[in-house]
């Protein structure tokens, strides 16, 4: 290695979660490891996230949990691998090593008992500190060097570190106050690195309502629905919004909206019951108002059928069960929850090393997948950091 530069075996680039996991796991195979992070503190975004309660992962057979990943050009049998290396529950025997008591909802998403991230968070960065693993905070990466012994990277603060390998864990372009803003892609795309641009993932979608919807319905949820966008189908709970809809059902969908020409939902309002069930059901009177009663329908669903005139029992069943919803667009990127795109993964390995830069290993969402909420987004991002820092931990020699 050149003289009279700092010098590390392993160096991390980006303090969320993935960049954390490989931390830790190049610490723990007995390597020198810096950490690098832009903000004056790590994990801010897992902070935001946890303000609700850390949705950690997802209980349920690793075929169902496998199947919740996407991504452009992603390797068949990619995550199968991948989550059965680091399953949900080896996530929740990691965390309670730290201490968290985790429990399993009746959805299956898995929470610390304490619906905290802090306390998570701190137990973590202490367990690293005594791990020696090094934190370098306000240092903001510029760029990446070949060097003798490894890699040269440089920083906005004029500092210059070398390190034999290299692990960025950037994070993807999603609530950008925490540190992740995406900026890295210039600097990739620069290096020769094939990236595909980041769109908003798990976020609302735009549509225009009637002032006379917004007025009755707006801020309310409506729940035990069936979605539908192309050949997909999910249930779940929907949000309607001034500017349109949120909740679990959209954002489980958003890898097919992004692919429409027209983005479009079909809404089932009543799943458990046909067309034929529903007429049968419906008494005499003001079609819609007989609806609301017999139905059961959602003051919200009421609101949004109320625009027009129905006809016939017959026609309103329909519409109960196939109410479309076309969108304008998703919400901007910095409201999303996660971000879709990045890396593209013929740039990567089997073991998440840039093909064209040896030695410097990439993870969490940097890399072009996507994932719905439920926990699945923070089980990718530890087990790709797991695996990035293993295979840096390797390149010490």
């Amino acid at each position: 290695m050149e003289a009279g530069l700092e010098q590390c075996e392993v160096a991390v680039m980006g303090g969320g979660p993935a960049g954390l996991m490989a931390a830790e796991t190049a610490a723990r195979a007995g390597v020198r490891v810096a950490l690098f992070d832009a903000m004056p503190s790590v994990g801010r975004k897992l902070l935001v996230a946890g303000r609700g309660g850390l949705n950690l992962t997802h209980g349920g057979p690793l075929e169902s949990f496998v199947a919740k990943y996407s991504g452009s050009d992603l390797p068949d049998g990619f995550f199968a691998r991948l989550i059965a290396g680091f399953p949900p529950a080896a996530a929740r025997e990691w965390a309670a090593g730290l201490g968290i008591e985790t429990f399993e909802q009746r959805t299956g998403r898995v929470y610390p008992r304490e619906m905290k991230a802090a306390p998570l968070l701190r137990r973590w960065i202490m367990r690293l500190k005594d791990s020696s693993v090094m934190f370098h905070m306000n240092h903001k990466w510029s760029g990446l060097e070949r060097c003798d012994g490894g890699w040269r990277l440089g920083f906005d603060n004029g500092r210059e570190v070398i390190a034999r390998s290299v692990v960025f864990a950037f994070g993807g372009g999603s609530w950008p106050r925490t540190g992740s803003d995406g900026n890295w892609m210039t600097l990739f795309r620069q290096m020769g690195i094939e990236c595909t641009d980041l769109q908003p993932a798990n976020c609302g979608w735009e549509t225009d309502w009637p002032q006379e919807v917004l007025e009755v319905a707006e801020g309310e949820p409506l729940k035990n629905l069936r979605v539908r966008a192309g050949n997909s189908v999910v249930d779940g709970e929907l949000l309607l919004t001034r500017y349109g809809l949120e909740g679990g059902a959209i954002y489980a969908l958003g890898a097919e909206l992004r692919a429409m020409a027209v983005p479009a939902i079909t809404i089932d309002f009543k799943p458990t019951f046909s067309e034929e069930q529903l007429i049968a059901k419906l008494a005499a009177g003001n079609l819609l108002a007989a609806a609301q009663r017999s139905w059961k329908l959602a003051s919200v669903a009421v609101a949004m059928l109320a625009t027009r005139e129905w006809s016939s029992a017959a026609e309103l069943a329909h519409a109960v069960k196939n109410r479309p919803v076309v969108f304008n667009g998703p919400r901007p990127i910095a409201e999303a929850i996660s971000s879709a795109g990045g890396v593209r993964w013929s740039e990567l390995d089997d073991a998440l090393m840039l093909r064209k830069f040896p030695g410097v290993f990439v993870s969490g969402e940097m890399i072009d997948w996507d994932a719905p909420t439920g926990g699945y987004l923070m089980q990718a991002c530890l087990a790709t950091g797991r695996l990035a820092g293993r295979g840096a931990a390797a390149c010490r020699k």
